[in-house]
């Protein structure tokens, strides 16, 4: 509220992180050089001192053509970044005072525009494996009884329904992660081939889908998880799974249960909080800089 007491001070702030770090010089593309600009008080745009062109800091943003005060719009991004394991979108109506449909509205543009992963490919030593946020298949009760290790015809119809996380993570650096429909077949594969550097070395655990990943990186190493082995030396997984950790646990408390339709957007969220971690500038201001930026 000190930074932003209203939206003029909102406005600047994004000028001066999109043209104008010292608040009045700016490129103006009609001149073709820097001029100096001043701030229009009937719209929120900046006017050349020179020629009057008019440059527009919300333009291209997610506040572009956005009812909603632009206080509420910085106020919902420092609370986003400010929680551990996120917030809700009823939450975020209580705090705002706006409406549900507005306060979802925010809340999935700033997951979806200002969280979305951008960085290059993950180096290293690089951990991979698999999820599902849907919790433990259970036999249904008047399901005939099968044989030790086999699954009844209702449980694979359920696992079939159930959305697979599937993540990469450097050790002591990023985190990528999306949403795969199954856990089965070579889309799985082809996404670590996709997020990870040649020259790495991949840990993953025994199953399949990861076969012949040696022929693409440095070095393939797993852990065999069904003969009760987690830790092998430096072979081990536990920092991804850390991560589903804190993925499951945030969906628990704060929303219960995701549809699979917007998992991937409530994905980007625990993603970004985790590559930002050891940031020494504050969360909310890395979101107003992504702000600022995106266009």
């Amino acid at each position: 509220m000190r930074e932003c007491p209203d939206d003029a001070a909102c406005l600047d702030i994004l000028w001066r992180e999109r043209y104008a770090p010292d608040g009045h010089t700016a490129p103006c593309p009609k001149c073709e050089r820097p001029r100096r600009f001043h701030r229009i008080k009937t719209r929120p745009a900046y006017s050349c001192d020179s020629c009057g062109y008019s440059l527009y800091p919300l333009s291209g943003t997610i506040f572009h053509k956005s009812s909603t005060s632009l206080q509420l719009w910085f106020y919902a991004m420092y609370l986003v970044s400010s929680t551990r394991c996120g917030i809700s979108a009823k939450q975020l109506e209580r705090e705002l005072g706006v409406t549900y449909k507005t306060a979802w509205r925010m809340l999935n543009k700033i997951r979806t525009q200002l969280m979305a992963d951008t960085t290059g490919p993950l180096k290293g030593v690089v951990e991979a494996d698999e999820t599902s946020v849907d919790g433990k298949l259970r036999k249904p009760q008047g399901d005939p009884i099968k044989k030790p290790g086999t699954r009844s015809n209702s449980m694979q119809h359920s696992e079939k329904r159930r959305a697979t996380v599937f993540a990469a993570v450097e050790r002591g650096g990023r985190i990528k992660a999306t949403v795969f429909e199954s856990r089965r077949g070579p889309h799985i594969k082809q996404q670590v081939i996709e997020w990870v550097e040649p020259r790495s070395i991949v840990v993953t655990d025994e199953w399949p889908a990861y076969n012949g990943l040696h022929n693409h990186f440095a070095g393939h190493k797993r852990i065999n998880h069904s003969a009760n082995m987690y830790v092998d030396g430096g072979v081990y997984t536990n920092t991804v799974e850390g991560f589903f950790g804190n993925l499951k646990t945030g969906i628990r408390g704060n929303y219960k249960k995701v549809s699979h339709k917007w998992l991937q957007s409530y994905l980007n969220e625990f993603t970004w909080r985790y590559n930002h971690r050891n940031e020494t500038e504050s969360m909310f201001h890395l979101l107003v800089k992504r702000a600022a930026l995106a266009t």
